[in-house]
């Protein structure tokens, strides 16, 4: 066995090998993040090695920066490893009482991960195409963020320029009153139109569910309005209309891409109610590979959901917090996933009204529901059964 820890950074990489035996092969060395480098990392490996030899390559996870260098130790078929950042920081501290943090001692920790850690699991080719599908679902909820962000500017700008508009419709974020907007952007305008063209206007944008009564309601407020006169606001309200509509289509496209990733996975997931190709597509990027996981406990830790222990002497944690320490993107899906599920699936939902019977707060007895759906995306995933509803 030959282990091969690897210190990522953004421009150059620190390499330090080890034997089996706990012999240093290649102290620590450094190779340039391009392909000369990574090439002369596998010369090295190939130098102190033979070819009854196994190879472990580890390395922490860092984000973009270590995307390339894993993609190319995959494809060269070495055993790859995948280290959280955490583990290894308290593994090197545990080494040492002196506080020492380089690259080159980050390198010999990793190498000395592998070599002492037996339950690490590899990082699969599997994982690393999954990448793709997490760079998308966490793009599209960033987008949709920054989208909700700008309605809630939309909803502040109105409430200036003509607040009354907000009790004639049922929201404001509709096509119909974003088309009113982008072409009068506030209560004077609309005032002043001519009530032809405010009708051609909704009429068009609702597809004809609002008509001349709706706009002469809308004109009449627009008339008595309190609503500011402020070209900039006004200014303001038709560029954020337009971000909206701009991200609109841009969320779109990426829904698209994921929905056609979603339909080559075929994953069982999706059969449970409430979960759709939107949200299914968070949970298994965020998740990766299931078969890293021996067991629903191990997901549950890694989405950072397991209850914290401390105990000490007689004293023990009564009321133990949630950890976490996990992805918050994937606490978010399975959150959100499992309010979907309660309220489709009549198991979840009878399950959800044991917790609240039992006196629970709703937020607690949802993180139950979501635990409870953890232990069936797990089991669904391994077995690739599709989801049937209790009779």
């Amino acid at each position: 066995m030959i282990c091969v820890g690897i210190d990522v950074a953004k421009d150059k990489h620190d390499c330090f090998i080890l034997s089996s035996e706990g012999t240093v092969l290649v102290d620590v060395f450094t190779i340039p993040n391009n392909l000369e480098g990574f090439n002369a990392l596998l010369d090295k490996l190939w130098a102190c090695s033979s070819p009854q030899d196994s190879i472990k390559a580890g390395l922490e996870a860092t984000g973009h920066y270590s995307y390339n260098i894993l993609g190319f130790l995959l494809d060269n078929g070495l055993g790859t490893y995948v280290l959280n950042p955490l583990r290894t920081n308290l593994y090197r501290k545990s080494l040492s009482l002196r506080k020492t943090k380089t690259d080159r001692v980050d390198a010999r920790t990793i190498a000395a991960m592998l070599l002492s850690d037996t339950g690490l699991k590899p990082y699969t080719d599997t994982a690393y195409r999954n990448e793709e599908l997490k760079s998308l679902t966490r793009y599209r909820f960033d987008k949709v963020k920054e989208r909700a962000r700008l309605k809630q500017s939309v909803s502040r700008l109105v409430c200036i320029l003509f607040p009354e508009l907000e009790q004639l419709v049922p929201t404001l974020h509709m096509a119909s009153v974003y088309a009113l907007l982008s072409e009068f952007p506030g209560a004077r305008q609309i005032a002043d139109a001519h009530l032809t063209r405010l009708k051609a206007l909704l009429a068009d944008a609702s597809k004809g569910r609002y008509g001349r009564d709706t706009a002469v309601d809308i004109r009449d407020a627009a008339r008595s309005s309190i609503g500011s006169r402020m070209p900039a606001k006004s200014l303001e309200l038709q560029h954020t209309i337009r971000l909206i509509r701009e991200l609109d289509t841009e969320i779109e496209e990426i829904e698209a891409i994921i929905q056609a990733i979603m339909d080559e996975l075929h994953s069982p997931i999706t059969t449970i109610p409430g979960i759709g190709y939107r949200m299914g597509a968070m949970l298994l990027a965020e998740v990766g590979d299931f078969s890293r996981f021996d067991s629903p406990d191990k997901l549950l830790a890694y989405a950072g959901m397991s209850p914290s222990t401390y105990q000490s002497g007689q004293l023990k944690n009564c009321y133990p917090h949630m950890e976490k320490r996990g992805s918050r993107y994937l606490r978010y899906a399975l959150y959100n996933a499992a309010k979907y599920v309660c309220h489709w699936d009549p198991a979840f939902a009878t399950y959800l009204a044991k917790k609240r019977a039992e006196g629970k707060h709703y937020n607690v007895a949802l993180s139950h529901a979501a635990k409870k759906l953890v232990r069936l995306i797990f089991a669904l995933e391994k077995s690739r059964q599709s989801y049937c509803p209790a009779a």
